[in-house]
């Protein structure tokens, strides 16, 4: 299925401010849907002079008119003529009798979409009959709300082009609790679920005619801390979310400012008892928190051993037990490294080229020994699971320090270039040096770096490895191939 921009381009010339326009109110008006029990469908002018439907909404509170899509389609020959007075005199155009779908009646509106006092647009809203009843008062009051933001959108004032709606989950929906207020910010309509959600915060008897903001500061612990926008939100005055919480409960609001003509004339709230989201959320934080504290420490403790082994290895008299020690102190502070970039972030996944980086010069450093010793690295190795972060990380450090202290050691320095390509989750890098090369290029060696990449890779990081002359150049080059992780596959696997 095309997309509004897709289907807007194709037909009609907008401007990149009118397509923001339709875009931000096909993000908001299923409120309006709800409201009016109601579909909405969006109907923009073409410009061979049809009408082409760019964007539709059902209803979660009533019966749908549109079982099956109708973005793409043109306009009904029926439906033409009403669409067209509507864009042509700027102003609401409602049938005086109903139009059959089959076995059922639907009363039709055509609304337009003003912005800057030009209709660039057009809503059909459409009410299924076929299960007409006598309503009640929340659907009058649900109904009323929808005429009045109906009206904003013909004139221009909806949707809010400033109305952040804010970043936290549990937005209420217009059957989660609805309370339509008037300009003082006094309460003329409550829903019987907005009304439970106020009890359970503390709030006693009918909220009509009372002020809601009154009502909320004495549910308010004066000690615990309010957001700023909050009573903005509560008199509706403000198109924004905020939270209140008290006696273990809290609720989600959302204002939708009411305005005729820059004038404000009431507004429409919604509301939801996010109790258990919020409980949900802290108990995620205090997780991450605790996950991010472990890792700092298991850091904190890995680098106690590292200088352990240090100090050991400074009393050491004998030549290969010191190097044996110092190759010990390297591993840890590489997998020390790997756990304090764990620490600094909520995710299960490395930064994985800010930790090569350091990475590689503190083993090059270390390995050097007073020579000359650049390291470049090139490409990029993205996000690592942290899974794989420190077997990956270990392998690279154990292939520049072979790399410089069988490589470059015999030559008295060079360069040591690390490349990495990423394709998905499939890893290749490729270490080269320009020192001596191998002596021995048909093996890796028996060493215990050369078997502790070579284990690391086939097990933890699922790949192959080749040692080899360089390509076109003097030294060595390893070439590893990984297969990384699937951050999300294992999170799911896990559950």
């Amino acid at each position: 299925m095309s997309t509004l921009s897709d289907l807007a381009t194709r037909h009609a010339s907008l401007d990149a401010a009118d397509l923001e326009w339709l875009h931000l109110l096909v993000g908001d008006w299923q409120v309006i849907s709800d409201l009016a029990f109601a579909d909405l469908v969006l109907w923009l002018p073409t410009d061979d002079g049809d009408f082409i439907a760019i964007a539709q909404c059902r209803p979660s509170t009533g019966a749908t008119v549109h079982y099956d899509d109708v973005v793409g389609s043109h306009a009904p020959d029926g439906q033409r003529p009403q669409l067209q007075r509507s864009l042509t005199e700027v102003r609401a155009q409602r049938s005086r009798e109903p139009r059959w779908f089959g076995s059922y009646a639907v009363r039709e509106e055509a609304v337009p979409v003003v912005r800057e006092g030009r209709a660039i647009a057009v809503i059909a809203r459409q009410t299924n009959l076929g299960g007409a009843r006598t309503p009640s008062r929340l659907e009058l009051n649900y109904v009323e709300s929808a005429d009045e933001l109906m009206g904003m959108i013909g004139r221009g004032e909806f949707p809010a082009t400033n109305a952040p709606t804010g970043p936290r989950r549990g937005a209420p929906r217009v059957g989660d609790g609805l309370i339509r207020l008037n300009s003082e910010g006094e309460v003329l309509y409550a829903s019987p679920n907005a009304l439970s959600c106020f009890h359970r915060l503390g709030a006693l008897g009918d909220l009509v005619g009372r002020s809601l903001i009154e009502v909320t500061a004495e549910l308010v612990e004066h000690k615990a801390p309010v957001d700023e926008s909050m009573p903005l939100v509560v008199m509706g005055r403000a198109p924004w979310r905020t939270d209140i919480e008290a006696r273990g409960v809290a609720l989600s609001l959302r204002a939708v400012p009411l305005t005729e003509r820059g004038q404000r004339t009431g507004a429409v709230l919604l509301c939801r008892d996010v109790s258990e989201l919020r409980r949900r959320e802290r108990e995620l934080i205090t997780k991450d928190a605790t996950i991010r504290e472990i890792h700092h420490r298991v850091k904190n403790n890995l680098q106690t051993v590292a200088a352990l082994l240090r100090l050991q290895s400074r009393r050491m008299s004998n030549p290969e037990a010191r190097e044996a020690l110092d190759e010990a102190m390297r591993r840890v502070a590489t997998i020390a490294l790997v756990h304090e970039t764990l620490s600094q972030t909520l995710d299960e996944s490395v930064p994985f080229d800010d930790l090569v980086g350091r990475s590689l010069r503190l083993a090059a450093d270390v390995a050097s020994a007073g020579s000359r010793v650049r390291t470049v690295v090139s490409g990029s190795f993205g996000m690592v699971p942290a899974e794989d972060a420190t077997a990956l990380a270990l392998v690279l450090t154990e292939l520049v320090t072979n790399a410089v202290e069988h490589g470059l050691s015999a030559v008295g320095g060079g360069t040591v270039e690390v490349t990495a390509e990423r394709e998905g989750q499939a890893l290749r890098v490729v270490v080269a040096d320009d020192g001596g090369g191998l002596p021995e290029l048909a093996g890796a060696g028996s060493g215990l770096g050369t078997q502790i990449v070579s284990t690391l890779v086939a097990n933890e990081l699922r790949g192959s490895i080749e040692w080899g002359p360089r390509e076109g150049s003097r030294g060595t080059q390893v070439v590893l191939e990984a297969v990384l992780r699937n951050p999300s596959r294992e999170s799911a696997g896990s559950m």
